[in-house]
């Protein structure tokens, strides 16, 4: 199937390792120009780099801390300038830390806001302008299943990241009449360098190993694995392509199952 996602512009947040990796990696392969962020320069010039390397197509990496307030506008305008506009939002950020409710105040708590939703907003707002240019617009928000089903040890993680899944789909019904379209997608357990940490914190609290966590957590999900970044990739860049253009207000679950709701 062409995706029909040649010479379009996308900003995928988070991307120089993960999930995001994988997208903006999955994105150039199908002839998509792509800017991609870490926290650190050099990570982001290599992730860059290695997109272009086995691509051919020029990427494009710029530093930012999605946390901050003042990051959005900085990397949107930097990533315009680079691509010459922009046709595809990717919105993604780390984690919150692992832990009980009672071990955290509020700075940690406000920490997590501004890392796992107010990002999601900020880069939202920065990009409109921009997507309002575009003959194809789309924006991609990655959450978690956790949304929908909660998991132990992950309260920050649990209550904030379905603040994102309310906005995407505010914005669907608000902006769907200007045709950009929003979705999001709830990844579940995948073999992430992310997963990896949440695996060695449940060995340390339980004082197991990581590969008695592992095969724990596995055992939960119906396909008996984890996922891979690429089968993350490959749905999110179909749902951020102009193929996909009838699917809007959709909070896709990419998780081998592992959600028990019917709904």
């Amino acid at each position: 199937m062409d995706l029909h996602l040649k010479d379009k512009r996308a900003f995928v947040a988070g991307s120089s390792r993960g999930l995001g990796f994988s997208t903006a990696l999955t994105l150039a392969r199908e002839g998509c120009k792509v800017a991609v962020n870490s926290r650190e320069q050099e990570k982001a010039t290599a992730a860059a780099d290695k997109i272009t390397s086995e691509t051919g197509i020029q990427a494009y990496g710029f530093a930012g801390d999605v946390s901050e307030p003042s990051a959005a506008d900085a990397l949107i305008t930097s990533a315009v300038d680079a691509l010459g506009g922009l046709d595809i939002l990717i919105t993604n950020a780390g984690g919150p830390p692992s832990g009980s409710f009672e071990i955290f105040d509020d700075a940690t708590w406000q920490k997590a806001v501004d890392t796992s939703f107010l990002s999601h907003v900020r880069l939202i707002r920065a990009a409109l302008p921009h997507l309002r240019k575009s003959s194809s617009p789309s924006v991609l928000t990655m959450t978690s299943y956790t949304v929908k089903q909660p998991i132990p040890n992950l309260v920050l993680s649990n209550s904030i990241r379905a603040a994102t899944v309310g906005l995407t789909k505010s914005l669907a019904m608000e902006l769907g009449k200007e045709n950009i379209r929003f979705n999001s997608i709830m990844p579940g357990w995948t073999q992430t360098e992310r997963v990896i940490e949440l695996m060695e914190f449940r060995a340390k609290t339980n004082n197991t190993t990581v590969e008695e966590e592992t095969a724990k957590q596995t055992a939960e999900i119906p396909l008996s694995r984890m996922g891979e970044p690429q089968e993350f990739a490959n749905a999110a860049v179909f749902l951020v392509s102009p193929a996909a253009s009838f699917i809007h207000g959709v909070m896709l679950a990419v998780d081998g199952g592992i959600i028990k709701a019917t709904l």
